[in-house]
């Protein structure tokens, strides 16, 4: 009996226990102690594993363009350095040429003024010729002044053209003085404006100012070279006492200005 009764299995118990088991089971999953990969071995060693996914990415090439940079500063410190060169050369051949020639501004004066026509016609027009007494002089010791054709010169009243006419052609030498008688001659009309200009101008300050201005191509001589054609630009500002015709024409004061251009 007593053994029986120790032997005796109780259902309910081992039932309970066995959802027990279970429970337990479902709430805390056993974590697996023996690793996925072997030791001794690694993932590569899995001929069945894919590789992984490699993303190829463009590369951007940036020495063509310091290339082309670097050309672009090397032809432009090659030309900086010729042009540099350069000014410096003409320097100094013109620093040269000056110290061995020594050239100097040619003077220019107006002598004498003659108006023999200055008449107002009937059809206001005013009819004008003056005859101009021009010196022009040369200081120079080595250089010569070949007066070429295709000059102007002209005198002017307040923006008014009165007369024209042309320097004729010839060379002045070393240290020359050149006197040139020059006639001038010109016609304009509707002059009636002018000639009470004129005379309001003649009876306020007993003078009548006029410019006289010059254009003369010029080839230089230094030495036995001619060198390239050149402009002399002349202006000279005259103070008269009248423009009367066959009268003498007193030059009360005058000055001239010089300068050329290519």
């Amino acid at each position: 009996m007593n053994m029986a009764s120790h032997q005796k299995i109780h259902p309910h118990n081992l039932s309970s226990s066995a959802h027990d088991d279970q429970h337990l089971d479902f709430e805390s999953p056993q974590v697996p102690t023996v690793p996925l990969v072997p030791r001794g071995s690694s993932k590569s060693d899995d001929s069945h594993h894919c590789p992984p996914f490699q993303r190829t990415i463009p590369v951007i090439h940036t020495k063509p363009p310091r290339k082309r940079r670097s050309c672009c500063c090397r032809f432009l410190c090659w030309t900086l350095s010729l042009v540099f060169l350069l000014i410096l050369l003409v320097g100094a051949a013109a620093g040269i040429l000056y110290l061995v020639f020594q050239p100097k501004l040619p003077k220019y004066s107006i002598d004498r003024l003659q108006i023999t026509q200055f008449n107002l016609t009937s059809n206001s027009s005013l009819t004008a010729t003056f005859d101009v007494t021009i010196t022009a002089r040369n200081p120079n010791k080595k250089v010569g002044v070949y007066y070429e054709g295709g000059s102007h010169i002209s005198v002017w009243y307040t923006g008014t053209s009165l007369c024209q006419g042309s320097l004729p052609r010839f060379y002045q030498g070393h240290r020359n003085t050149t006197v040139l008688d020059v006639v001038l001659s010109g016609q304009t009309d509707d002059a009636n404006t002018l000639i009470t200009s004129l005379q309001q101008q003649q009876q306020q300050t007993g003078i009548i100012p006029l410019n006289l201005r010059v254009i003369q191509p010029v080839r230089i001589k230094l030495g036995e070279f001619k060198l390239m054609k050149v402009k002399f630009r002349v202006r000279c500002r005259l103070d008269v006492d009248n423009l009367a015709a066959n009268n003498a024409i007193n030059i009360r004061n005058s000055s001239c200005k010089f300068r050329f251009t290519i």
